[in-house]
């Protein structure tokens, strides 16, 4: 990205293939590594802005698809683009709607695009690359997303090859609908597990001069050894001075090993979805509150962490009792924390790979964390 742009990357720091950097946004800088707290329609759930931003996230992510859907993207265009509209000051990356579609029964894919009825009012659809663009300059968050072949898994070497050959026709056409230089179009790389298929799309892209580009089609059910062995080769074929994002990973072991590999963008909705079914993240493991055992416990979810939810004394018990009760809260309060415990995981990652101690960082986290001291 050119000097005066508005987007802007710098590496501060490497330890091996792990980094530390700076993404400039027009809505503020993002300290990489980062995980974005998914906001699908809008709104990070069972969390308000304010609360998010408490947590220490700096970029969120929401849905082009679902709002297309509802409330449209003209109407949030109107109301003065997506930031005014969920009232979230800081960076937003939206993605392409490519993922949601393809996971939809019934649909029918073609060159031109994919064609889907509408899950709201049931009218048939069409989704191109296009179309995605043009909701998302109407959108208008700071990072938009290629619309791309979000290949299944497992898909034998033909399929992937045709995804991969239409991700970078698709690429072409969305480049030429971008509208908006204050919105920084990333390309993503597929190609399933096939490392020719990976390296074939990757280099097309990197020839494009994108101002990022992300590595798709993992955490689609390959599991942890494989998505570690695609983004290893993946990867470093990606240029040193872009940013890097693994889309749609995941657990706390997935990010600490994707930034070994040299990630700097993640985005999950496992920490919210979890908290929602009362599972939360400590230190010492994953537990849920449901059982039966915090019923009488008074110490907070986890004592190391600074959460509004941990410091503010609401106690596993209390916590336990809210779930039982159905309460609200209880989403509110789990999201909050685990939340907040994804973003202390980045955070102490960035500092250890200022300070050349990253793979020391990761191994101490991981036997903490693999000796959960609580039932799930």
């Amino acid at each position: 990205m050119a000097p005066g742009a508005p987007f802007s990357f710098q590496l501060e720091a490497r330890d091996g293939a792990a980094r530390a950097g700076l993404l400039e946004t027009p809505h503020g800088r993002v300290h990489t590594p980062a995980f974005m707290p998914v906001g699908t329609h809008g709104a990070v759930k069972a969390m308000a802005p304010a609360e998010v931003a408490a947590t220490g996230a700096e970029m969120i992510l929401a849905n082009t698809y679902h709002l297309a859907l509802r409330p449209g993207e003209k109407v949030v265009e109107k109301l003065g683009g997506l930031h005014a509209f969920t009232r979230w000051r800081g960076p937003i990356l939206t993605d392409s709607g490519g993922f949601q579609v393809f996971s939809l029964p019934h649909k029918e894919i073609s060159d031109h695009g994919v064609r889907f009825k509408n899950e709201v009012t049931g009218d048939a659809m069409e989704l191109t690359p296009e179309r995605s663009i043009e909701i998302q300059n109407a959108l208008g968050a700071d990072v938009i997303m290629a619309f791309d072949e979000c290949t299944p898994y497992p898909a034998d070497e033909r399929l992937a090859a045709a995804g991969v050959r239409r991700t970078l026709a698709w690429m072409e056409r969305c480049l030429a609908a971008h509208r908006r230089s204050d919105q920084a179009l990333f390309g993503i790389v597929q190609g399933s597990v096939y490392e020719a298929l990976r390296g074939e799309c990757a280099r097309a892209l990197v020839a494009l001069d994108l101002p990022g580009y992300a590595i798709g089609g993992v955490s689609v059910g390959e599991g942890h050894e494989l998505l570690c062995r695609v983004t290893g080769f993946t990867a470093p074929l990606l240029p040193e001075a872009k940013p890097r994002y693994l889309m749609g990973v995941g657990l706390p072991e997935d990010l600490l090993a994707a930034i070994g590999l040299g990630i700097d963008l993640f985005d999950c909705v496992i920490p919210t979805r979890f908290a929602r079914s009362a599972s939360v993240f400590t230190a010492r493991g994953r537990i849920r509150l449901t059982h039966r055992r915090y019923r009488r416990d008074g110490y907070p979810i986890d004592v190391s962490c600074d959460c509004a939810a941990c410091a503010g004394g609401f106690s596993r018990a209390y916590l336990h009792h809210l779930f039982a009760a159905n309460e609200i809260l209880s989403a509110m309060l789990c999201s909050i924390h685990n939340v907040r415990f994804y973003q202390r995981l980045v955070g102490g990652a960035r500092q250890a790979i200022q300070a050349a101690r990253y793979e020391s960082f990761r191994s101490e986290f991981l036997a903490g964390y693999a000796a959960a001291s609580a039932p799930e």
